[in-house]
């Protein structure tokens, strides 16, 4: 009887860790490597396939056919880039800060997870005078929490997984897997929820050599269930919550060396308790009524109309800029 009590006890504590946290990947290098040829014909890839976006439809009558072929962009790796602090941007610094596609050797010393595998390499030149600064880790475009992948997909899912989490209650833990060169700058993730609340996370110090998995742990995450708040919410229509990918963020100390530095990500990985269990339901509540439907079609506008017409801006500032012609 009191084996049994204790095997109770045990099983009861387990189901208190195990029942709420869900486990997703928030992002992962390693599947936007470029493999669609867009910008040209010339056989070489230069966009991410499944996190295309094509802005066309904002550019206005005034492009040709062939302008607007080049108006897409996507979460492609070459893309992403580098924005320094105000303080720190200076020509020279600027230009020596950017992201390239880092593949991993294939040599069986390394662990599975990253034998062979793209990363996201990122090159940041700090100012060297005596002050603190930081960098952030951008992608081309603030990702779309509710971009859809075609049109029989009602809830915008294209991004899911791509930079965006769904149906997030409490976060409980936030990690990422960074290669260190022993450098001690700090490194930090920025999130964005469905409020629009921006939330920094620092995540620790990279003076390591080799792979890492960096780990937070929400300090106000209450795991015993007997402790956490009871209350009952209403379901249908409200929209589940999010987090989105805003950026990394990498900081210098005023008493750091400054000049370049180096590092390189290759995933970004929460676990979470669920915003809302999925409950069947006797009625197909969005068939009947489409609340959820129309509400996120004018959020996807919204969102894909301020991509569009900063797209927009940016190729036709690139189009104005001069070219060697020894480049061509």
């Amino acid at each position: 009887m009191k084996r049994f009590g204790i095997l109770l006890s045990v099983t009861l504590v387990f189901m208190s860790f195990s029942l709420f946290a869900e486990e997703a990947v928030l992002i992962d290098f390693s599947l936007l490597t470029a493999d669609v040829d867009i910008v040209g014909d010339d056989g070489v890839n230069d966009e991410n396939q499944a996190t295309m976006i094509n802005f066309a439809d904002k550019a206005g009558t005034s492009f040709t056919e062939e302008e607007k072929r080049y108006m897409q962009t996507s979460l492609a790796i070459p893309n992403w880039e580098v924005v320094l602090a105000s303080s720190s941007r200076t020509v020279t610094n600027q230009t020596y800060s950017y992201v390239r596609p880092a593949p991993v050797k294939q040599d069986e010393r390394i662990h599975e997870d990253y034998r062979g595998k793209t990363v996201l390499g990122a090159r940041i030149h700090f100012p060297t005078d005596p002050f603190n600064s930081y960098a952030i880790i951008k992608p081309p475009f603030e990702i779309p929490a509710y971009e859809p992948i075609d049109e029989n997909d009602l809830y915008g899912s294209k991004f899911n997984n791509h930079g965006v989490v769904k149906n997030v209650g409490v976060l409980k833990t936030l990690s990422i897997s960074v290669l260190g060169r022993n450098f001690p700058n700090g490194l930090g993730v920025i999130l964005k929820n469905h409020n629009n609340e921006e939330k920094i996370i620092f995540m620790n110090y990279l003076n390591f050599d080799g792979w890492k998995t960096l780990t937070w742990s929400n300090p106000n995450y209450i795991t015993d269930v007997r402790n956490r708040e009871l209350a009952k919410y209403p379901l249908y229509p409200k929209a589940a919550p999010f987090y989105k990918l805003v950026g990394i963020i990498v900081y210098k100390d005023a008493a750091q060396e400054g000049g370049d530095f180096i590092t390189y990500i290759k995933d970004l990985r929460v676990t979470y308790d669920k915003a809302v269990m999925d409950l069947e339901s006797d009625i197909d509540d969005e068939a009947l009524w489409n609340i959820l439907g129309d509400r996120e079609q004018s959020r996807r506008t919204a969102e894909f109309e301020k991509l569009g017409a900063r797209q927009v801006l940016r190729y036709l500032e690139q189009q104005k800029m001069h070219i060697d012609e020894t480049e061509e």
